[in-house]
């Protein structure tokens, strides 16, 4: 019953951002057979982001020219369900790699910041890349032992990397075994975020997943961006129409 109200467009709960006109855009990449992959791509469209935008297509290589044509027929949905263009659009891209952080950064980014002078925006950009895959772990020191940290604890020093603005955070609450935090790198930013600010925005996304009650491991648009693109390579097996 919970998610048949989530595809009629209902909003089963929210959480308060503190801002107004702000589009938060998920990508992922599904990885097929024959060298073809799919692309998820998703973005909200309303101030409490619960509803959203959504986009796969297939493409030959990990980095196309897809971004590009996603991100605007994003932001031309946001124009017509809003009546206005987003001020500040926060991209979070999962699925990319170190090696892949400096090709990301000449390429994806520059197809969403050539998109915004095409229509002739002065919409600010934030490019956060997601990393799951990591060797990190973090612990608080309890009385007696090492325990696993409390849901929201992010860890900005000592393990990060100085030449970037990154952070790990523990999103989630696990019963057994060690938790595994997740690795944020911010790798463009016109917004002008505090880093506080961008890691209290990544916490409460990880409540939005409307496929579970509690947080999960990464921000909700990643998480919708994954289903939308294993759904498509695994099961359709070809590019579904755009639908809000």
């Amino acid at each position: 019953a919970l998610q048949m109200t989530c595809k009629l467009g209902g909003t089963l709960w929210t959480v308060r951002f503190p801002f107004k006109g702000w589009m938060i855009c998920g990508i992922d990449v599904y990885h097929g057979s024959k060298d073809s992959s799919v692309c998820g791509f998703v973005a909200s469209l309303n101030e409490s982001i619960s509803r959203w935008f959504s986009l796969a297509l297939f493409q030959s290589q990990e980095l196309g020219d897809f971004y590009k044509l996603a991100f605007t027929k994003a932001v031309e949905t946001w124009r017509n369900e809003n009546g206005y263009y987003p001020s500040k659009v926060v991209i979070i891209r999962d699925g990319v790699g170190d090696g892949q952080l400096e090709h990301c950064r000449r390429y994806e980014i520059e197809q969403f910041e050539s998109c915004l002078k095409e229509f002739e925006l002065e919409t600010k950009l934030c490019f956060i890349v997601v990393q799951k895959r990591i060797n990190t772990r973090i612990f608080a020191l309890g009385r007696e032992s090492a325990e696993n940290p409390p849901p929201g604890t992010v860890l900005d020093h000592t393990v990060t990397r100085r030449y970037m603005q990154d952070f790990f955070l523990v999103p989630q609450n696990v019963r057994q075994g060690t938790v595994n935090p997740t690795h944020y790198i911010v790798l463009h930013d016109t917004c002008n975020l505090k880093p506080d600010h961008t890691q209290r925005l990544c916490y409460k996304l990880c409540h939005l997943y409307y496929n579970w009650s509690g947080t999960i491991r990464v921000p909700a648009p990643c998480q919708y961006a994954h289903k939308l693109a294993a759904l498509v390579g695994q099961h359709i097996k070809k590019a579904p129409s755009a639908s809000p």
